[in-house]
Protein backbone atom coordinates (compact mmCIF):
# COMPACT_ATOMS: atom_id res chain seq x y z
CA UNK A 1 0.00 0.00 0.00
CA UNK A 2 2.90 2.49 0.67
CA UNK A 3 4.25 1.83 -2.24
CA UNK A 4 1.17 2.63 -4.37
CA UNK A 5 1.01 5.72 -2.54
CA UNK A 6 4.11 6.42 -3.31
CA UNK A 7 3.90 5.73 -6.61
CA UNK A 8 0.62 8.09 -7.16
CA UNK A 9 2.77 10.94 -4.85
CA UNK A 10 5.40 10.68 -7.72
CA UNK A 11 2.89 11.36 -10.50
CA UNK A 12 1.34 13.91 -8.78
CA UNK A 13 4.49 15.91 -8.41
CA UNK A 14 5.57 15.23 -12.05
CA UNK A 15 1.84 16.45 -13.28
CA UNK A 16 2.39 19.74 -10.76
CA UNK A 17 6.46 20.45 -12.54
CA UNK A 18 5.23 19.73 -15.78
CA UNK A 19 2.58 21.66 -15.75
CA UNK A 20 4.86 24.76 -14.13
CA UNK A 21 7.14 24.36 -17.25
CA UNK A 22 4.61 24.36 -19.74
CA UNK A 23 3.27 28.00 -18.24
CA UNK A 24 6.66 29.20 -17.84
CA UNK A 25 7.43 27.90 -21.77
CA UNK A 26 4.23 29.96 -22.52
CA UNK A 27 4.93 33.41 -21.23
CA UNK A 28 5.18 36.33 -24.08
CA UNK A 29 7.49 39.12 -23.62
CA UNK A 30 6.26 41.59 -20.63
CA UNK A 31 4.05 39.03 -19.08
CA UNK A 32 4.15 38.33 -15.48
CA UNK A 33 7.18 39.43 -13.31
CA UNK A 34 10.68 39.84 -14.99
CA UNK A 35 14.01 41.17 -14.80
CA UNK A 36 15.91 43.29 -16.96
CA UNK A 37 19.53 44.97 -17.97
CA UNK A 38 19.96 47.54 -20.57
CA UNK A 39 22.85 49.60 -21.98
CA UNK A 40 22.64 53.22 -24.30
CA UNK A 41 23.11 56.04 -25.66
CA UNK A 42 22.24 58.83 -23.80
CA UNK A 43 21.91 62.83 -24.91
CA UNK A 44 20.11 65.93 -24.09
CA UNK A 45 20.24 69.56 -23.68
CA UNK A 46 20.78 72.01 -20.84
CA UNK A 47 19.95 75.74 -20.85
CA UNK A 48 21.06 77.74 -18.24
CA UNK A 49 19.89 80.58 -16.58
CA UNK A 50 21.89 82.86 -13.78
CA UNK A 51 20.52 86.52 -12.63
CA UNK A 52 22.67 88.43 -10.60
CA UNK A 53 21.79 91.31 -8.20
CA UNK A 54 24.75 93.55 -6.70
CA UNK A 55 22.16 95.05 -4.43
CA UNK A 56 19.76 91.89 -3.20
CA UNK A 57 17.08 94.46 -3.84
CA UNK A 58 14.53 92.49 -6.63
CA UNK A 59 15.71 89.62 -8.61
CA UNK A 60 12.33 90.07 -10.86
CA UNK A 61 14.68 92.74 -11.96
CA UNK A 62 18.02 91.67 -11.90
CA UNK A 63 21.60 93.80 -12.79
CA UNK A 64 22.16 91.09 -15.34
CA UNK A 65 21.06 88.25 -16.85
CA UNK A 66 22.95 85.43 -18.33
CA UNK A 67 20.19 82.66 -20.25
CA UNK A 68 20.25 80.39 -23.20
CA UNK A 69 17.03 81.45 -24.74
CA UNK A 70 17.62 79.21 -27.83
CA UNK A 71 20.00 75.77 -27.96
CA UNK A 72 21.24 74.98 -25.14
CA UNK A 73 24.65 73.09 -23.83
CA UNK A 74 24.62 68.83 -25.32
CA UNK A 75 24.74 66.17 -22.53
CA UNK A 76 26.14 62.80 -24.06
CA UNK A 77 27.49 59.55 -22.74
CA UNK A 78 26.52 55.97 -22.67
CA UNK A 79 24.40 54.53 -19.78
CA UNK A 80 23.73 51.22 -18.88
CA UNK A 81 20.71 49.98 -16.26
CA UNK A 82 18.52 47.34 -14.60
CA UNK A 83 14.83 47.24 -14.44
CA UNK A 84 12.13 45.27 -12.96
CA UNK A 85 8.60 45.23 -13.88
CA UNK A 86 5.16 43.33 -14.17
CA UNK A 87 2.99 42.97 -16.94
CA UNK A 88 -0.30 41.10 -17.92
CA UNK A 89 -1.49 40.04 -21.28
CA UNK A 90 -4.89 40.08 -22.13
CA UNK A 91 -5.42 38.69 -25.38
CA UNK A 92 -3.69 41.07 -27.78
CA UNK A 93 -3.35 43.95 -25.53
CA UNK A 94 -0.87 44.17 -22.55
CA UNK A 95 -0.85 46.36 -19.51
CA UNK A 96 2.37 46.54 -16.96
CA UNK A 97 3.89 48.70 -14.14
CA UNK A 98 8.23 49.00 -14.13
CA UNK A 99 10.55 50.75 -12.26
CA UNK A 100 14.33 51.47 -13.35
CA UNK A 101 17.75 52.65 -12.34
CA UNK A 102 20.55 53.87 -14.56
CA UNK A 103 24.00 55.22 -14.32
CA UNK A 104 26.64 56.36 -16.76
CA UNK A 105 29.10 58.67 -18.14
CA UNK A 106 26.38 61.49 -19.41
CA UNK A 107 28.08 64.99 -19.35
CA UNK A 108 29.07 68.25 -21.06
CA UNK A 109 32.21 70.47 -20.36
CA UNK A 110 33.54 73.55 -21.14
CA UNK A 111 36.67 74.55 -21.53
CA UNK A 112 39.43 77.53 -22.06
CA UNK A 113 42.37 77.70 -23.42
CA UNK A 114 43.54 80.62 -21.08
CA UNK A 115 42.65 82.03 -17.31
CA UNK A 116 39.70 83.29 -16.06
CA UNK A 117 39.01 85.75 -13.39
CA UNK A 118 35.95 86.44 -11.16
CA UNK A 119 35.94 89.88 -9.98
CA UNK A 120 33.09 90.10 -7.68
CA UNK A 121 34.35 93.41 -6.41
CA UNK A 122 34.86 94.51 -10.26
CA UNK A 123 37.99 95.56 -9.15
CA UNK A 124 40.19 93.02 -10.13
CA UNK A 125 43.20 94.08 -8.57
CA UNK A 126 46.18 91.80 -6.50
CA UNK A 127 47.29 93.01 -2.99
CA UNK A 128 50.90 93.95 -1.85
CA UNK A 129 51.76 89.79 -1.42
CA UNK A 130 51.06 89.35 -4.96
CA UNK A 131 47.22 87.17 -3.99
CA UNK A 132 43.85 87.73 -5.35
CA UNK A 133 42.07 90.38 -2.96
CA UNK A 134 38.96 89.14 -1.43
CA UNK A 135 36.01 88.85 -4.27
CA UNK A 136 38.36 87.89 -6.97
CA UNK A 137 39.01 84.04 -7.96
CA UNK A 138 41.01 82.91 -10.75
CA UNK A 139 39.46 79.51 -12.71
CA UNK A 140 42.65 78.41 -14.25
CA UNK A 141 42.76 77.11 -17.97
CA UNK A 142 41.40 74.10 -18.89
CA UNK A 143 37.90 72.82 -17.92
CA UNK A 144 35.49 75.86 -16.26
CA UNK A 145 32.32 74.14 -15.56
CA UNK A 146 31.72 70.31 -16.19
CA UNK A 147 27.73 68.83 -15.26
CA UNK A 148 27.61 65.14 -14.95
CA UNK A 149 24.42 62.38 -14.74
CA UNK A 150 25.31 61.03 -12.00
CA UNK A 151 22.24 58.18 -12.25
CA UNK A 152 18.50 58.26 -12.91
CA UNK A 153 15.74 55.73 -11.51
CA UNK A 154 11.71 56.27 -11.56
CA UNK A 155 8.81 54.46 -11.96
CA UNK A 156 6.63 54.08 -15.35
CA UNK A 157 2.92 52.55 -16.55
CA UNK A 158 3.47 50.79 -19.74
CA UNK A 159 0.36 50.10 -22.32
CA UNK A 160 0.55 47.87 -25.33
CA UNK A 161 -0.26 45.43 -27.53
CA UNK A 162 1.30 41.98 -29.12
CA UNK A 163 1.49 41.93 -33.10
CA UNK A 164 2.11 38.45 -32.49
CA UNK A 165 2.90 36.11 -30.06
CA UNK A 166 5.68 36.64 -29.93
CA UNK A 167 6.29 40.55 -30.53
CA UNK A 168 4.75 43.25 -28.26
CA UNK A 169 4.80 46.70 -28.96
CA UNK A 170 4.61 49.44 -25.90
CA UNK A 171 4.47 52.92 -24.47
CA UNK A 172 5.04 54.32 -21.32
CA UNK A 173 4.71 56.98 -19.30
CA UNK A 174 6.08 57.88 -15.83
CA UNK A 175 8.38 59.69 -13.73
CA UNK A 176 11.89 59.99 -13.66
CA UNK A 177 14.81 61.79 -11.20
CA UNK A 178 18.28 62.33 -12.00
CA UNK A 179 21.36 63.48 -10.08
CA UNK A 180 23.62 65.80 -11.79
CA UNK A 181 26.68 66.96 -10.43
CA UNK A 182 28.03 70.50 -11.89
CA UNK A 183 32.03 71.58 -11.23
CA UNK A 184 32.97 75.54 -11.59
CA UNK A 185 36.63 75.31 -11.96
CA UNK A 186 37.95 72.79 -9.05
CA UNK A 187 36.81 75.10 -6.20
CA UNK A 188 33.08 75.10 -6.58
CA UNK A 189 30.43 72.74 -6.98
CA UNK A 190 27.25 71.73 -6.32
CA UNK A 191 24.72 68.86 -6.49
CA UNK A 192 21.40 69.13 -7.52
CA UNK A 193 18.17 66.86 -8.72
CA UNK A 194 16.21 66.74 -11.94
CA UNK A 195 12.97 64.72 -12.26
CA UNK A 196 9.66 65.21 -14.66
CA UNK A 197 7.92 63.35 -17.16
CA UNK A 198 9.41 60.61 -19.10
CA UNK A 199 7.36 59.11 -21.81
CA UNK A 200 8.79 56.39 -24.08
CA UNK A 201 8.25 53.38 -26.44
CA UNK A 202 9.91 49.94 -27.26
CA UNK A 203 9.57 46.85 -29.18
CA UNK A 204 10.35 43.14 -27.34
CA UNK A 205 11.04 40.01 -28.72
CA UNK A 206 10.92 36.68 -27.40
CA UNK A 207 14.57 34.86 -28.04
CA UNK A 208 13.15 31.38 -28.54
CA UNK A 209 16.20 29.98 -30.01
CA UNK A 210 18.13 30.69 -26.03
CA UNK A 211 15.35 30.73 -23.62
CA UNK A 212 11.47 30.91 -24.46
CA UNK A 213 11.56 33.67 -21.40
CA UNK A 214 14.14 35.12 -22.70
CA UNK A 215 12.88 38.79 -24.44
CA UNK A 216 15.25 41.36 -26.61
CA UNK A 217 13.88 45.02 -26.12
CA UNK A 218 14.89 47.49 -28.58
CA UNK A 219 13.45 51.52 -27.01
CA UNK A 220 13.65 54.98 -26.59
CA UNK A 221 12.90 57.04 -23.44
CA UNK A 222 12.62 60.82 -23.48
CA UNK A 223 12.59 62.88 -20.25
CA UNK A 224 11.78 66.64 -19.38
CA UNK A 225 13.92 67.49 -16.49
CA UNK A 226 11.87 70.61 -15.87
CA UNK A 227 13.69 73.44 -13.89
CA UNK A 228 16.14 73.03 -10.82
CA UNK A 229 17.89 75.53 -8.84
CA UNK A 230 21.83 75.34 -8.84
CA UNK A 231 21.88 77.92 -6.02
CA UNK A 232 25.45 76.64 -3.87
CA UNK A 233 27.76 77.40 -6.97
CA UNK A 234 26.58 81.17 -6.65
CA UNK A 235 26.31 81.63 -3.20
CA UNK A 236 29.87 80.11 -2.97
CA UNK A 237 31.34 82.28 -5.33
CA UNK A 238 29.85 85.53 -3.73
CA UNK A 239 29.70 84.26 -0.03
CA UNK A 240 32.39 87.73 0.42
CA UNK A 241 29.52 90.29 -0.35
CA UNK A 242 26.76 89.89 1.81
CA UNK A 243 24.95 92.38 0.17
CA UNK A 244 24.80 90.21 -3.59
CA UNK A 245 22.68 87.89 -4.37
CA UNK A 246 22.96 85.03 -7.43
CA UNK A 247 20.27 82.77 -8.47
CA UNK A 248 21.27 79.72 -10.65
CA UNK A 249 19.16 77.53 -12.31
CA UNK A 250 18.96 74.66 -15.44
CA UNK A 251 16.21 73.82 -17.51
CA UNK A 252 16.95 70.49 -19.73
CA UNK A 253 15.56 67.53 -21.07
CA UNK A 254 17.35 63.96 -22.02
CA UNK A 255 16.98 60.96 -24.69
CA UNK A 256 17.75 57.84 -24.71
CA UNK A 257 18.39 55.01 -27.17
CA UNK A 258 18.43 51.34 -25.69
CA UNK A 259 19.00 47.82 -25.95
CA UNK A 260 18.77 45.22 -23.64
CA UNK A 261 17.06 41.60 -22.19
CA UNK A 262 14.12 40.63 -20.21
CA UNK A 263 13.34 37.63 -18.66
CA UNK A 264 9.92 36.60 -17.12
CA UNK A 265 10.12 33.88 -14.46
CA UNK A 266 6.86 33.96 -12.20
CA UNK A 267 3.20 35.05 -12.78
CA UNK A 268 0.92 35.78 -9.97
CA UNK A 269 -1.95 33.55 -11.21
CA UNK A 270 0.34 30.68 -11.08
CA UNK A 271 -0.84 30.76 -7.21
CA UNK A 272 -4.54 30.06 -7.72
Amino acid sequence: MKKVNLVIASVALLGLVSSSAVHADGFAPGEGLYLGGFVGLNTGIVQPKVVTDTNAENLSAPDSTFEATEGGLALEGIEGGALVGYGYKMGDLYAGIEGEWAAGNTEFELTSTSAIVIDSNGSGSKNTSGENDKGVYTIAAGTVVKAEKKWTGGLSGRLGFYLNPNTLFAVRGGVLVSKFDVAYGTAFSETFYGGGPSVGLSLESTIAAIDPNLNLRLGAVYTDYLTAPVSGIGTMINASEADSVTNSEVTGSGLSARVGLTYSFFDVNSLF
